[in-house]
């Protein structure tokens, strides 16, 4: 009796989507804020609201936001079951663990928006490996 399987999808290689904003934010923070964090308190803009009070957009509110785009690219990337998602998986991990290191060990990491961007990085590891072995459990048959 023919067993179901389940249609592997075999995409092309991407790399880790959240590498952006931190290359982004690497860049940012030693061509222009001289490797200070509390340069991404700088306001970018001003949006005023129907209240009538202003809404200030920061450097780090705007890293923060494409960081969380990526985060979003990640997860639905991370639902292929193809050769490569096994090696992206691993390209988060070792994408995570700079960010910690980076982190602990750089100054000009020591700042919240590098901390939620390290926590996004954390969720997209761990994401991407529940959802490959949700998916993959799914794809075992008994006879």
């Amino acid at each position: 009796m023919p067993t179901h399987n389940a249609p592997r999808r075999n995409g092309r290689f991407i790399p880790p989507l959240l590498s952006v904003p931190f290359v982004l934010y690497n860049v940012v923070a030693f061509l222009f804020f001289a490797g200070v964090p509390q340069g991404w308190e700088q306001g970018l803009f001003l949006i005023p609201m129907v209240s009538g009070t202003p809404w200030a957009i920061t450097a780090g509110d705007f890293l923060l936001v494409v960081g969380i785009i990526m985060l979003f690219f990640e997860v639905l990337k991370s639902t292929n079951s193809g050769r490569n998602s096994i090696v992206e998986h691993m390209l988060s991990m070792v994408l995570f663990v700079a960010f910690l290191v980076e982190f602990l060990l750089v100054g000009a990491a020591a700042s919240s928006v590098f901390f939620l961007l390290m926590v996004m990085a954390l969720i997209d590891v761990v994401a991407g490996f529940t959802v490959s072995i949700t998916s993959a459990g799914r794809d075992v048959t008994m006879n």
